[in-house]
């Protein structure tokens, strides 16, 4: 009973943390970008919202972070993005896939190089903790295609085979019992 309640608390502070952190992004956003920039550069500190601004774009007095930011993310990124768009947009889509599918494994082949190495963990466990980092590594790493719906998916495999790991072993031990 201590242990379902301890679980339901810490469950609890987790979801108000992330309930609390969406409403104060929500409240950061919010916030005139001009003025608050302004403050940022008066008061001499290293990071400023100047990075935000971008190019060609004129920042009126009423418009808010939250408008930079999605201006900003609505333009193209890099130049290195519109290449890897373009060169991507020539190869199939087939030979594109197969190379993101050996690019994901190589970054999970290389922790669990590490993490066989390094720590005492079994097989099984050191290949599912493996795909997980290696799906988030490639998640963050420049690939082959510039959209990020196979990013997305080499992240939520590895989490689908680790919950249905624990979902089949917590069946086997209730079957035992």
């Amino acid at each position: 009973m201590k242990r379902i309640v301890f679980q339901l608390v810490i469950l609890m502070v987790a979801a108000s943390l992330c309930i609390g952190a969406f409403f104060f992004l929500q409240r950061i956003l919010q916030i005139p970008f001009r003025s608050a920039n302004d403050a940022l550069h008066k008061k001499g500190t290293a990071l400023t919202l100047d990075f935000l601004i971008p190019a060609g774009t004129h920042i009126d007095e009423n418009i808010t972070i939250g408008q930079v930011v999605k201006i900003r993310m609505t333009q193209n990124a890099s130049p290195y993005e519109a290449a890897i768009r373009a060169l991507s947009d020539l190869i199939p889509p087939r030979y594109v896939w197969l190379s993101n599918v050996f690019l994901f494994f190589f970054w999970s082949f290389c922790v669990l190089t590490l993490l066989r190495i390094f720590t005492f963990m079994g097989y099984g466990r050191a290949v599912r903790t493996s795909l997980l980092l290696g799906g988030v590594i490639y998640y963050f790493m420049p690939d082959f295609s510039p959209y990020s719906r196979d990013d997305i998916l080499f992240v939520v495999c590895p989490l689908l085979v680790i919950f249905l790991t624990y979902w089949v072993r917590r069946k086997k031990n209730v079957a035992k019992d």
